[in-house]
């Protein structure tokens, strides 16, 4: 009974769950491109999306500065970004405000793109695969916007490694049909 009044109060509240959710098991990968429609607002308070990045190898985190695992977890995304691994890191926060957002990415020394989801965010990381909007929540994808994995919680190094392995793990082009 414990368990089931817990369940919703971590998602809430962001606590990690400890095992990684992967991409659904299926003959082709899943699209991401419900993550390249979605209407974002930059730190500069402008609407975007991520339409830019599309082409690209993305590790795309959702996170919350109100988030305890998200703290944790910001420090890798940021040494990640610095190796310059091939794959693109960008930020999705789930908040309103740009400037406390800006504010808390500059105390941080974030060094990727951050962009605001504000409320819509929970309903892309259900589309995404996270059905309990738990942060943090990272989605993988290679060059051609499937998504090739994702993670519920605070990912360590190492699990960032094997992300930025799975975004450009070479995929064959698609046949043309005849």
């Amino acid at each position: 009974m414990l368990a089931l009044l817990m369940g919703p109060l971590a998602a809430v509240h962001g606590a990690p769950v400890a095992a990684p959710i992967a991409a659904p098991a299926t003959a082709t990968p899943v699209d991401g491109a419900a993550l390249f429609a979605a209407a974002l607002i930059d730190l500069d308070g402008q609407p975007t999306t991520l339409s830019k990045y599309r082409g690209k190898p993305l590790i795309v985190n959702f996170w919350a500065r109100w988030c305890g695992p998200c703290k944790v977890e910001i420090p890798e995304l940021v040494s990640l970004q610095k190796r310059n691994s091939g794959v693109e890191v960008l930020g999705l926060n789930l908040e309103n405000t740009p400037a406390t957002v800006r504010d808390f990415a500059y105390a941080y020394d974030v060094n990727y793109p951050v962009f605001l989801t504000r409320e819509p965010g929970l309903a892309l990381m259900r589309a995404l695969g996270n059905q309990k909007t738990v942060l943090p929540f990272t989605v993988v994808l290679n060059r051609h916007g499937d998504i090739v994995s994702s993670h519920i919680g605070a990912m360590s190094r190492e699990k960032l490694d094997a992300a930025v392995a799975a975004a450009l793990k070479p995929v064959p082009e698609p046949k043309s049909v005849p």
